[in-house]
């Protein structure tokens, strides 16, 4: 006889040498899933027991409910859709002054008030960059040598300062809450990275990490896939997995203890990402909305991104993938702007009130519907192909009453890193160079000068967010300095 195993409703369940535990097959019987017990008379008594404790981990009805409804879903006809229509975007060119001014000093207020938080989906690691660190780990090779975890606490570091200062009336600094959303595989490695670098200079209390649930892999005929005789194959549920996530994890219960009421939700992955962007955060609460996301334009009409479209006549906005857009539509263009009709790309930068994340926590495990991605899943038959299921974060938007979104120059904001150097698009060099140009433009607009013995374009100045958040407050720093590119520029 094994250690005895528990079953879901808290008692022993023996593990016999001779036969699976009788309740535990019987319940995986009524749901088609038997078959993970096919290899039992092959384990030692330990992989049986390591076997009946994956299986008790599981909440079967749960995954059967989610198996069920997303092999439902695929093929169904989806809503025709139309383009996201001009009153829901605010464009660049539109923007006046007055109301970035307005937006800003709403958002510093917010944040000055202690209503607002940051979530970051950082479940990654750097497998495409060749690296199995988390992907926050990675150091894209600017001067300072900062890592995008560092990059990114530095922003809140510094807007968390400028709010006390603009908005607090002397009343001190006002930590901004950073929850940080990991997965099994990048739990610990996360944890240890901020307590090893003392949280980049925030306070550890307001640093909350939480994990991601995972899902079994499945056959295309729905049964799981066995990675090991004794071990079910998992893979993370998706960024969209967050909602789940923080439901079970009770961190929205947390969020509104702390009298949080604003969300800004974002990547790992963008080393130009505005981590609690006051102007983003203004316009959200201006517009009263319930969700927003910052877009910016298709570079091309085939560039391969998501982009919102509207779903249905008068239907809520959504994201459509790229692989889904017909090719006649991905050129499209309007009349009217001269912009293409199907223009605002997806860049996962989106602001929630935290309202909307409590019903979308509950809408989206009510209707169970996970996307299916086919794939080479290893398995105790070598790799097979099967499917991953996962939840995206822009699953969320047909939840809501009322989304606006909030054009952003690409340059400024967006630098993705997601492949290797050496691939053609989104790799750490590419993201160098943007925040690099990006910065020494902030320096001459300042009265700096730069010398360097590259190419111009092929370098710059680095400035540090501890410095700036967004290129202000630059001028005693830069005018009339020489700064000799690659350099960071920091106090």
């Amino acid at each position: 006889m094994t250690e005895a195993a528990m079953e879901s409703g808290g008692n022993p369940v023996s593990v016999s040498a001779s036969a699976p535990p009788q309740a535990l097959l019987e319940r995986l019987k009524d749901y088609g899933q038997e078959d993970v017990f096919s290899l039992w008379d092959e384990l030692s008594p330990d992989e049986k027991d390591l076997l009946v404790k994956d299986i008790e981990n599981i909440d079967l009805p749960r995954i059967d409910r989610i198996i069920r409804c997303s092999f439902h879903s695929q093929g169904l006809p989806a809503a025709a859709i139309e383009p996201v229509p001009e009153s829901c975007v605010s464009t660049v060119e539109e923007r006046t002054m007055e109301e970035r001014e307005k937006w800003w000093k709403m958002g510093m207020k917010a944040m000055a008030e202690g209503k607002f938080a940051v979530l970051l989906l950082s479940g990654g690691q750097g497998t495409r960059l060749g690296s199995s660190d988390p992907k926050g780990c990675f150091n894209i090779g600017l001067p300072s040598g900062k890592s995008l975890f560092q990059l990114q606490a530095e922003r809140i570091l510094c807007i968390q300062r400028l709010a006390a200062v603009t908005a607090n009336e002397g009343a001190g600094i006002v930590p901004i809450q950073w929850y940080i959303m990991t997965s099994p595989f990048t739990d610990e490695a996360t944890r240890k990275y901020f307590e090893s670098h003392k949280y980049f200079g925030l306070e550890a209390e307001q640093v909350t990490f939480f994990q991601q649930g995972t899902i079994p892999c499945v056959s295309k005929d729905g049964r799981f896939i066995m990675e090991t005789p004794y071990r079910v194959a998992k893979s993370p549920d998706g960024n969209g997995g967050v909602y789940t996530a923080l439901k079970y994890s009770r961190l929205l219960e947390d969020m509104n203890s702390r009298g949080i009421k604003y969300v800004d939700c974002y990547g790992v992955d963008n080393a130009l990402v505005r981590v609690a962007d006051p102007t983003f955060l203004g316009y959200f609460i201006d517009k009263g909305v319930s969700a927003a996301a910052k877009v910016v334009r298709k570079a091309y009409p085939q560039e391969k991104v998501g982009v919102f479209v509207r779903r249905g006549k008068g239907g809520p906005l959504a994201v459509v993938e790229y692989s889904e857009l017909d090719p006649s539509l991905c050129s499209a263009v309007n009349q009217e702007t001269g912009r293409l009709r199907f223009c605002w790309s997806n860049v996962c930068l989106h602001m929630f009130s935290l309202d909307f994340l409590n019903q979308v926590a509950n809408g989206l495990e009510k209707d169970s519907i996970y996307h299916l991605a086919e794939k080479k899943i290893p398995s105790i038959h070598g790799h097979t192909m099967g499917y991953k299921l996962e939840q995206f974060i822009f699953d969320a938007f047909p939840y809501t009453p009322s989304t606006a979104l909030f054009e952003v120059v690409r340059e400024e904001e967006f630098a993705p890193v997601k492949n290797a150097n050496g691939a053609n698009f989104d790799t750490p060099d590419s993201a160098r160079l943007l925040v690099l140009r990006l910065h020494t433009r902030w320096v001459v607009a300042a009265g700096g000068f730069l010398t360097h013995s590259v190419p111009l374009y092929a370098t710059g100045v680095e400035v540090s967010p501890l410095c700036s958040y967004a290129g202000e407050n630059l001028e005693a720093i830069c005018r009339g300095r020489t700064f000799h590119a690659p350099c960071e520029i920091s106090f």
